[in-house]
């Protein structure tokens, strides 16, 4: 089993609110849009951390995270990207890779827009965890928690960090 906290568009910043949090999980997986490595250094100080680079990213977190994470957690097939769109909308640089080898959980951000659907047509259940950060037009800052046990995706919380 274990427990993940899901974050993304932190642009920046990090707190005492998110890493109560952080705390919490036994892995932290950021979707990109970190703006600041102080962010993913603090957060890997403390807890496990994947991660992959998002479209304000610099040059030093592209050469530290991919573009696209795909691991195995347990025994669900997570894949990470930053701009991947969402059930029936994929970005087009994902969109024929992800129907020839779907996830069962596919996570990505950019949106600010907390966001869990389930994909009927790829049997795949996506996630956006909006935005943990205080910059873009989100009013409320979020993330998810879970928990992943053999196969299952189990126990998802919404966590709200408050106004931004």
């Amino acid at each position: 089993m274990k427990k993940i906290l899901l974050l993304s568009d932190t642009h920046g910043h990090i707190d005492e609110v998110i890493l109560k949090h952080v705390s919490w999980a036994d892995e932290v997986w950021h979707a990109g849009d970190i703006g600041n490595l102080e962010v993913t250094d603090t957060i890997k100080k403390i807890k496990l951390l994947k991660a992959v680079f998002g479209n304000i990213d610099g040059a030093e977190a592209r050469l530290e995270f991919p573009l696209h994470n795909r691991f195995m957690c347990e025994e669900v097939d997570v894949w990470i990207t930053h701009i991947g769109g969402y059930p029936g909308k994929y970005n087009q640089d994902i969109r024929e890779e992800i129907k020839k080898n779907p996830p069962k959980l596919f996570i990505c951000g950019h949106s600010h827009i907390l966001k869990v659907q389930f994909d009927k047509t790829l049997n795949l259940l996506h996630m956006n965890p909006g935005a943990a950060g205080k910059s873009g037009f989100h009013q409320v800052r979020t993330m998810l928690r879970f928990v992943i046990e053999g196969d299952k995706i189990k126990d998802l919380e919404i966590v709200e960090l408050g106004k931004k």
